[in-house]
């Protein structure tokens, strides 16, 4: 099969559909083109499958690391074959930004999104860097980002269940609202969704740094969650209280109707268990514990260089005497 005709059996992207979107709340087509469009001038489709790594706070610091015990030879075999993937990589990474920058230009353009949940991404960056500054700064044992929590198959599948509930399934219920004038769906399922792409565009731009410390790296998913746990409980006020359905409905409609209703009560169901019983119990005093062990080993390192060189200095002022 040619590669034209394997392009034209391809369903749209979500992203040109957001761009749709974008104009008709008033943002310029060149723009969104800009940054919808990779280098070759198509459209990128490596970012959804990215997108299932930054959920629940388990793509934060993952990159791999050397065990104690390996051999030299074999942890520099790893750093080369890092170094000439690196390009790659950071290429990909860059498509991924600038496509949720595109969610985000839309949603904030689109006045559906309150002030306050506007400048909540301002005000955790800045908390974020306050703390990496003085409270938990890098300690600067490696350009690499420490891995925080390793899960097994079975989490890996809660994550992607995680990941269809929370971003795809509420993107496909905001496009359908758009798709069919439901305003109110929009306008209730839209500000969870600007949050999520913010949530995963730091944690995609912190997790390449070895500015941010584990236990900072470990409160962005925290702070973000917590936030939207009140975002959907306004989406379930939305959908189950202010939203009424007609008493001739049709079934298509009353279908849509409960599909609403049902994704905003399976949302605020995971992210709360998500918060509760992994990212607090679990993720974040695994971040705290490696940071400060690396902590004390750093110090016990600094105290052991600092013997030595007290038993040096009387012999090397002995030999000076003779």
């Amino acid at each position: 099969m040619s590669e034209a005709s394997r392009n034209t059996q391809r369903p749209r992207p979500i992203i040109m559909v957001l761009i749709e979107i974008g104009e008709c709340y008033g943002i310029g087509q060149k723009l969104a083109n800009s940054i919808a469009l990779d280098k070759n001038g198509r459209t990128s489709w490596h970012w959804q499958k990215q997108i299932y790594r930054k959920m629940s706070g388990v793509s934060l610091a993952v990159a791999p690391r050397s065990e104690p015990d390996q051999p030299a030879d074999t942890a520099a075999v790893q750093r080369r074959q890092q170094e000439a993937s690196l390009g790659g990589v950071m290429g990909s990474l860059r498509v991924i930004e600038l496509q949720l920058v595109a969610f985000i230009m839309v949603f904030s353009a689109s006045g559906l999104v309150p002030l306050l949940d506007l400048i909540f991404p301002a005000f955790a960056s800045a908390y974020l860097l306050v703390l990496s500054r003085f409270a938990f700064p890098s300690l600067g044992k490696t350009n690499e980002s420490p891995e925080i929590f390793q899960g097994s198959r079975l989490f890996r599948f809660y994550v992607i269940v995680g990941t269809s509930v929370g971003l795809f399934l509420p993107l496909a219920y905001v496009l359908g609202g758009f798709a069919r004038g439901d305003d109110h769906a929009v306008r209730s399922a839209t500000p969870h969704l600007f949050l999520l792409s913010f949530q995963i565009l730091t944690e995609n731009i912190i997790s390449g740094l070895s500015l941010f410390s584990p236990p900072v790296r470990a409160l962005v998913p925290l702070l973000y969650t917590v936030r939207r746990v009140f975002v959907v409980i306004d989406w379930m006020k939305d959908v189950w209280v202010n939203k009424t359905l007609p008493a001739n409905a049709e079934f298509k409609d009353v279908g849509w109707y409960w599909f609403g209703r049902g994704l905003a009560v399976a949302n605020l169901a995971y992210f709360a268990v998500n918060l509760f019983c992994f990212l607090i119990p679990r993720f974040l005093p695994r971040a705290f514990e490696i940071y400060f062990m690396e902590r004390d080993e750093m110090h016990a390192k600094m105290a052991e260089d600092k013997r030595s060189a007290a038993l040096n200095n009387p012999q090397t002022s002995d030999k000076k005497a003779d």
